[in-house]
């Protein structure tokens, strides 16, 4: 089935996702508050869209990455929203990490219209977008995950059906935890190799062969060695900002989920307060 993509927010994951869109052959249209974002889009073969309204018109599956739960509510219900255009049978997909119980009550507000939803999360970043290799945790009604999946295709490696509606959402936030608390290891343990002396490429050698480092860890840990100098430059600084507040969010966002289930994670309260020490941003308001 030939299916009409559509894509409402082109940041830094959003942005390669809807260009692998296009690059699949699928007509996409595309829409994202920062028109500036937009044109690269239409270059590579996308029509730009004056709203997430006007995306859903003329889409089959409509995909969303905007940054947090309040953005997903604006982009999917807000006047000029999905809801507002979207046609009986498509599939709203939502990229973005938030709460579980966001993606169910978007999904109720959607099914009253006759429209679906899957949380479709990644992981894998800029990079696997841009090379189609993302791995897609989708939760929600098997024939709707069927109905994107000519989509998800475009940039994924790999798509796990992870179960009921939520259930992609829930995985994310398990996946971003270990994540980050794999990088508050590796950051503290290369720093106590540094200071006492040790070679920092014989513990990396150690830790890639008994699979305590991936690759992931190491491209973090590559931000620590450049010069004190370039570590210091604006524009450096200003990306680890980025990185920065993304990882306090969904560590919030995790926590939250957490209280919902009554779990206590100590251990990722504790890494939420450390992001900054551990990217490295020189801010001594978040260190």
């Amino acid at each position: 089935m030939t299916i009409r993509a559509g894509f409402v927010g082109l940041g830094h994951i959003g942005q390669p996702m809807a260009r692998r869109l296009v690059e699949g052959g699928l007509a996409t249209r595309v829409f994202d508050v920062v028109e500036t974002a937009v044109a690269p889009l239409v270059t590579a073969g996308a029509t730009p869209a004056a709203s997430a309204r006007e995306v859903a018109a003329e889409a089959d599956v409509i995909g969303v990455c905007v940054r947090d739960d309040a953005e997903v509510w604006a982009a999917v219900l807000g006047e000029t929203g999905i809801l507002a255009g979207a046609q009986r049978g498509s599939v709203i997909a939502i990229h973005s990490t938030i709460l579980p119980r966001t993606v169910r009550e978007l999904g109720a507000a959607a099914a009253a219209r006759g429209v679906g939803v899957v949380d479709a999360c990644i992981t894998g970043g800029p990079t696997g977008a841009t090379n189609g290799t993302l791995t897609y945790m989708v939760g929600g009604d098997a024939a709707h995950v069927e109905h994107c999946r000519p989509a998800f295709e475009t940039s994924a490696a790999k798509i796990v059906h992870t179960g009921e509606l939520g259930t992609g959402a829930a995985t994310k936030l398990c996946n971003n935890l270990m994540t980050y608390l794999g990088f508050l290891s590796a950051f503290e343990a290369t720093l106590l190799a540094r200071r006492s002396g040790l070679s920092e490429d014989k513990l990396e050698e150690v830790t890639r062969s008994n699979g305590n480092m991936n690759d992931q860890m190491g491209m973090f840990l590559s931000l620590h060695r450049l010069p004190a100098a370039q570590r210091a430059d604006a524009g450096l600084q200003e990306l680890l900002r980025g990185y920065t507040l993304l990882a306090e969010k969904d560590l919030a966002v995790t926590l939250a989920f957490a209280r919902e289930h009554g779990v206590a994670l100590p251990g990722t309260a504790l890494c939420q307060q450390l992001m900054a020490r551990v990217y490295g941003l020189d801010d001594e308001n978040r260190r």
